[in-house]
Order: structure tokens, then sequence, then C-alpha cells
């Protein structure tokens, strides 16, 4: 006696490689009226738009021939537009260069920075000379935090606080 399915197939995907006599397909998996309906109606919609986009066109070049205008119809500003600010150098390297005889003529010679206030600014020759003679301010060698206290890490050091043991 014969066992049904298994009789001289080598995997189980070798059953499925014969259609049986009188197979089709499953009419409950796909109905291919709604399926033709959609593709013609889609085809429609399509026709029917780009004539549509195509006739808006047309009537958008014949209002700007009759007005004598060779701008496009829908742009908001007329005239030349530039790109909105800040714009990229046109010569960087010359900006840059004169950026820099700006910045060094301004450390070799003296100037007002602020006249109401009386603020000057000198030579950096000069500046550098009187920070040597004068020094630097620092603090007082009896200026040390008391006893139990230490600079205080958030505050850069400006407040104190007890040391942890």
């Amino acid at each position: 006696m014969e066992q049904h399915g298994a009789v001289g197939h080598a995997s189980p995907d070798h059953e499925y490689q014969e259609t049986p006599p009188g197979s089709t397909y499953e009419h409950t998996d796909a109905n291919v009226w709604i399926i033709v309906k959609f593709m013609f109606w889609l085809v429609v919609l399509a026709v029917i738009i780009h004539v549509g986009v195509g006739l808006v066109y047309a009537l958008l070049i014949e209002q700007a021939m009759e007005t004598g205008e060779r701008r496009y119809p829908l742009a908001a500003v007329q005239g030349e537009r530039l790109p909105p600010t800040p714009r990229l150098q046109q010569f960087p390297q010359n900006d840059f260069y004169q950026f820099r005889q700006g910045e060094e003529s301004l450390l070799q010679r003296y100037g007002w920075m602020n006249r109401d206030a009386g603020i000057v600014h000198i030579p950096i020759e000069d500046a550098m000379r009187l920070t040597v003679e004068r020094g630097l301010p620092a603090r007082a060698p009896d200026g040390l935090p008391p006893p139990g206290l230490m600079p205080a890490d958030a505050s850069s050091g400006r407040t104190l606080e007890r040391r942890r043991q």
C-alpha cells in the first residue's frame, strides 16, 4: 500500500511544483472587476488632471502676453531679488586682510574708546611695558581664606565653603 503525500518527493517544496489538474486561483482572494474599475478611474483622473494643469498654464501664459510682462505671474516680489542676509563674501581673503589691517592699526596707535567716559586705548607695546612696571593685580598675602574654608568648585573660587572631612 502506498502512503499519500510521501511517495517520490525529496522535500515538502517539491509537492507544490505541479499544479493539480482542475485547480485555479481562489476566487475569494481578489476581485478582478474591482481592480479593473480602479485602474480605469485612475487613468481617467490622471488625464483630467493633466489637461486641467495644461489649460491653467496656457491661461497664465496668455495673461502674461496680454500685459506684456515677461516675469512669472505668481512671483510675489517684482524687481531684483537678493538672497537674505547674511550673504556669502565675494572676496573673503580681501575682507580678512582689511580686518587684520584695521586690528593692527588699532594695536599700534593711541585713540579714544569712549570720549565721554574718558576711556582711551594705547599701543600694545606701551600696555605691556606698563603692565610689567605696575605688576598684575594679586591677592595680598593676608587675604588667604580662614582655616577650614576652601574655594568652592561651583563658583570658580569666588566663594568659600567648609572642607568636607
